[in-house]
């Protein structure tokens, strides 16, 4: 196994890294002063509804007619919330009006999915809690809004791996999955110690990201490098142009297995590092969003992956274990993380602590850990935009807690039963941690539910289920 060998620290990094400690301590102090700003992240894993997430959120703030969960809002201090041009001029802006537009518009559809890093701020006025908070004037608070895709957190795990320990874990993973059957074919034919052939990598590294697209339409969640799913400008250069390969018996200068090694290191080094200096280090507080409920009907082995990947995200959380975070991270901590269950509107409300216990169970391991290094974490079962209304059906004799709503395929209004949810977790996590192939017990549906029609109130954002107690945890006891 290859030895990681540490970079020299050259004076560019040194004056670098002085510059963010005077930028860091700059900042600190005129929040803390003047106007204090809530960086808050937002990220979601395979098709956990990131968009609709910040859309509705924001919605809810600013009009805060559905949200009593948020102490502030239900308090009456906020006073007002309006929306400003963000910090980062280099990033592009949230597309709100754009989507709630879609979501909420007279043929309400679902977004475009983001597929790059945006930003978007939100500025309260508030007036102040506690004794002195009458003798005091409304204060503004800002609430910067930075979202991400969570391959490219994912991403975060390569910078403790060299290519041959990478290499040899992906083979290992995906070895028995079929989606992976044509790229795993294509490895077997090559030659790694052969000269290096462009197009042979090409082929390879165009495999490899056919095989990540797949295994994310199918529910898994460890679906990196990120970049190859969502490769914008970078598309085609040799910086993605790598993959998990066969380690040959020797490897000599300018072989297919050095050039993929090198572009392996250039891919930590000039895409996932500047992402985590530029974006991730100014965040203090993360909301994760996961589609368990799609894991689950996707089958064990769905599920125990995103089990590993919640494990992996939290470990961006913990900049000591890692030299390059503890360097960009300069004493700032992401101090609260909320694990949130998305879709809860296609479940009863019956079966919400269920959804939130089987979100708890698989964060267990992560958890600790995030904990142990100070950080506060949370899961909790949400719908950011709810699509349907509860009833209650008789089917052979039996009661059956249902949801309706409006079907997105053929735009026809059904109820659904999406089966019961174990009360004990463990009748989920064990099958899938021992590799089990299927549910034996029960099979767990998902049906694809288009955004209500709706007429909202003056004063209400749209309809949600416990978006407000999700804010409250996120940042309620800074306003």
């Amino acid at each position: 196994m290859d030895k990681k060998t540490e970079a020299p620290v050259g004076l560019g990094d040194i004056a670098d890294s002085i510059t963010r400690q005077i930028e860091a301590i700059g900042d600190a102090t005129s929040e803390a002063l003047f106007e204090p700003v809530i960086r808050l992240g937002v990220t979601g894993l395979s098709r956990a509804g990131k968009t609709v997430f910040i859309t509705s959120l924001v919605a809810n703030l600013m009009n805060r007619g559905r949200m009593s969960g948020l102490l502030a809002a239900s308090e009456g201090r906020i006073q007002t919330a309006f929306l400003q041009p963000q910090p980062d001029d280099t990033v592009p802006r949230f597309d709100f009006e754009t989507h709630l537009a879609a979501m909420t518009g007279p043929t309400p559809h679902w977004p475009d999915s983001t597929r790059a890093t945006s930003e978007l701020r939100l500025s309260f006025r508030v007036q102040p809690s506690g004794i002195l908070g009458g003798l005091r004037g409304p204060r503004t608070v800002h609430l910067d809004i930075v979202d991400y895709p969570g391959e490219w957190l994912l991403d975060l795990a390569l910078l403790d791996l060299s290519y041959t320990e990478w290499a040899a874990q992906v083979l290992d993973r995906i070895a028995d999955r079929p989606q992976a059957a044509s790229y795993l074919g294509m490895v077997q034919g090559i030659d790694a110690a052969a000269p290096l052939d462009e197009m042979e990598a090409k082929r390879l590294a165009g495999g490899f990201a056919a095989y990540l697209t797949s295994a994310r339409q199918d529910g898994y969640s460890d679906c990196t490098p990120g970049r190859f799913l969502l490769p914008g400008d970078l598309e085609g250069s040799p910086v993605l142009t790598f993959a998990p390969i066969l380690q040959p018996g020797s490897t000599p200068r300018k072989s297919l297995w050095r050039e993929m090694e090198r572009r392996f290191e250039a891919y930590k080094s000039r895409v996932v590092k500047p992402f985590f200096r530029d974006h991730f280090a100014k965040i203090d507080r993360q909301i994760v969003l996961v589609d368990v409920l799609g894991a689950i009907h996707s089958g064990p082995a769905a599920l125990e992956d995103l089990r590993r990947a919640m494990a992996e995200i939290l470990t961006a959380f913990r900049p000591g274990a890692n030299a390059f975070l503890s360097s960009i991270f300069l004493g700032r901590r992401v101090e609260r993380i909320l694990f949130a269950a998305t879709k809860a509107d296609h479940l009863h409300h019956s079966q919400h602590p269920r959804l939130t216990a089987i979100t708890e169970a698989l964060l267990r391991e992560a958890r600790d850990r995030a904990d142990f290094a100070g950080a506060k974490t949370a899961a909790m079962s949400i719908a950011a935009l709810r699509t349907t209304v509860e009833e209650r059906m008789e089917h052979d004799g039996q009661m059956l807690d249902c949801v309706r709503g409006r079907l997105l395929d053929s735009g026809k209004t059904a109820a659904f039963y999406p089966g019961a949810l174990p009360d004990d977790p463990a009748r989920l996590l064990s099958p899938a941690r021992k590799g089990a192939e299927a549910w034996l017990d029960a099979d767990y549906e998902v049906m694809r539910f288009a955004p209500a029609v709706v007429s909202l109130k003056p004063g209400e954002g749209p309809p949600h289920i416990r978006l407000d107690k999700a804010a409250e945890f996120l940042f309620g006891d800074r306003l």
